[in-house]
This record gives structure tokens, sequence and C-alpha cells, in this order.
């Protein structure tokens, strides 16, 4: 907790993205953008917490976010996603989907692509509820049930899916180049293969029992088969898209309505949540011996969860690396990361052992010692 900086921002946070790093080198995420919602006008900003303690003097913490440039932004930002080191895409609640650049050297923001009303009903605006990028292609999912498919170098639109979803799709993300999976808002996880014509999705994977709204998404980086999402009731479900329909686990994660899961991209023994309860999780993954000093009591209680739901083969034991392996020395681990929150954290992003998160109480919370 000690190493968590508060930024208060004076706007409800909807969103936080870390702009990517270079492989090349084992470099540190140093500037990181957020999105605003349900405020008079809304705005896209990008941040930087790298050595800048002469210019934050007035701020009295090193290592505060230190605010770089900011634009307007029409209607609420939904998503936000960087397309590459300079560009960043948004969804807005106007049903638009717009490319913003980020100009390092004058540290501006300039609108490179805007697609108004690209999510719409006959007679309105459907919200843009998601976006995915894979430079140069973007694709879009809307409240209208519309997948759409754009490239970064194209003014038109590549490909519309019109009917993809009779009910709002909440999240959308890259399963393998040529194939995306989506959430809706009756508890189903849809996949769509680009190779192919048709407008239906090549398998459908849904929730048992009540139709439980999915809110977001996210594939483990190196096992493109195993994927987890949140929603209403504040479940984590775990997934392996290779067999069956429904959740290989359910765990109890959060009291409210979960907003974002995110693996590590690089060690994905280690989960992040975050609720409208107020609260951020870590999850770990680790047998008992293997246990960090830091999930080991102290100022982080930990818990232990348990799998609501018996995996495939009937062991109902906790599954030890999210699905495979011994699991009866499997243990996860769940760790708070903020101090008391009351408000919604309605976004986290996380790379290297930086960890940014927004929320409705009008801050923006970095950790730069994320153990991982």
């Amino acid at each position: 907790m000690e190493s968590i900086n508060a930024k208060y921002v004076s706007q409800k946070v909807s969103k936080t993205r870390w702009r990517p790093v270079s492989h090349s080198h084992l470099q540190q995420p140093d500037i990181f953008a957020t999105g605003s919602w349900d405020n008079e006008d809304n705005k896209i900003s990008f941040w930087s917490i790298g050595s800048h303690t002469n210019l934050a003097v007035d701020d009295g913490f090193e290592g505060d976010p230190l605010l770089l440039c900011e634009n307007k932004h029409v209607g609420d930002v939904l998503d936000l996603q960087f397309l590459d080191q300079d560009k960043i895409v948004t969804a807005s609640s106007t049903g638009a989907v717009t490319i913003f650049r980020h100009h390092q050297n004058s540290q501006t923001i300039s609108v490179s692509h805007h697609w108004e009303r690209a999510h719409h009903y006959p007679c309105d605006n459907a919200p843009c509820t998601g976006v995915v990028c894979s430079s140069p292609e973007i694709v879009s999912v809307g409240e209208d049930g519309r997948i759409i498919v754009f490239r970064a170098d194209q003014e038109g639109v590549i490909r519309v899916i019109e009917n993809a979803d009779s009910s709002t799709i909440h999240a959308v993300t890259y399963l393998r180049t040529n194939e995306i999976l989506t959430v809706n808002s009756i508890g189903q996880l849809k996949m769509w293969d680009f190779r192919q014509q048709s407008n239906s999705p090549s398998q459908i994977l849904s929730l048992s029992g009540d139709r439980v709204p999915l809110h977001c998404v996210d594939k483990h980086p190196n096992q493109q088969h195993i994927v987890t999402t949140g929603g209403q009731d504040g479940m984590l479900c775990v997934w392996d898209v290779r067999q069956g329909n429904t959740p290989i686990s359910l765990m109890e994660a959060h009291s409210a309505e979960m907003w974002e899961v995110r693996f590590h991209p690089t060690n994905p023994d280690h989960l992040f949540t975050c609720s409208e309860d107020g609260s951020l999780l870590h999850w770990e993954t680790t047998s008992q011996s293997e246990m960090p000093s830091f999930l080991q009591g102290g100022r982080n209680s930990s818990m232990i969860s348990r799998s609501a739901m018996a995996p495939a083969g009937g062991n109902s034991s906790l599954i030890s690396t999210w699905l495979s392996g011994d699991s009866s020395k499997g243990r996860l681990e769940t760790t708070h990361m903020l101090p008391s929150q009351t408000l919604s954290v309605n976004s986290l992003d996380v790379l290297g052992q930086c960890l940014v998160c927004g929320t409705d109480g009008e801050a923006i919370f970095v950790n730069r010692q994320v153990p991982v």
C-alpha cells in the first residue's frame, strides 16, 4: 500500500491504459492515458509517471502522475485502447469510434480518424461499448449488437456484422489473429472467426442458470484457450473454450459488478479485477510452498477463494494455474490493493511492475511496485 500514489483529477475516470513499451529492452511503462465519463465535459488525458520532480514540486509527492496534455471527448469514454505508441482509440457513448494521436514533442493531441455514429439505432445513437486493436485493424462493439471492423489507414468501414447480437455487447478481445471474443448482457461469450464469410458466431458459451450480464473479458496471454470474464454478480469466471460451453470455474470475487479483468501480460499467474464495490483485487495462482512473503499475512490480508463449480473431469478442488496442474497443491490467493474505497473502481491496467486504476471518486491510483 505504501507504494500507491493517488492523484485527484476532478473528473470521474472511466478508463485507464498504459502506453505500450518496447519489448526489445526491459523498459518500465511511464505514460498512461485516461478517459472520463459522466462529466459536463469529458476528456482523454495523457499522464507521465517518469522523472519530473522538478515540474511537480507543488504536488509534494515524488512519482505523482503529471498531466502531459488533454483533449475534449464528445460523450462518455466507454473504452480506450492503444493502437500503437502514438495513437489511441476511444469508444464513445455517442456511438463514435475515434483515433487520437499524441504528439510527444509538443505534448498535444489531435484527431487522426473519426467514425461518427458507427453504432446506432434507426432513429438514435447507440453507445459504442468496446474496442480492441491489432494494428492497423480496430474492432468495435456496441449496444446495438453490431460488430464493426475498421482499419486505421482507411476512411471507410472494412466489415459490419449487423445482427451479431440481439442484446448489448459489453466487451471484446482478440483470441487469435483472426478471431475475437465478445461478451453480452445475457451471460453469453461468443467467438467470431473473421476468416469465415458467415455472420454467425463460430462458438457460443454461456453461464448456466440465470442470464447474468457479463461486462468484461480477457484472455490468457500464452494459452489463448483460457479466458476470464466478470459480470453483474461480481463473480470471476474461468473458461476453457476448447471444452464445454460453460465456465470451468466460478469464484466469488466482488460484492457488486466487476468492471474489468486483466491477466498480467507477461506473468499470467497474476490476474487483477476491479469493481463497483470500490475494490481492486490481485489474484495469484501459487503452491503453498511457493507463496511469496507479501501474501503471508501482514497489511494485505489474503484469503483463499474456492471454486464454485467442478472443473472438467469432476475434480472439485481448486484449479491450480487457472485450469491445469496438480490442483491438490494449488492455491489461489487474493489481495486487496487499495486503501478502503467506497466509490466504484471502473478500470485498471497492468504492465511490468506498474498498475493504474481509475475511479468514480475522481482519483487515479498508480502502483509502481506490483509484486509479480
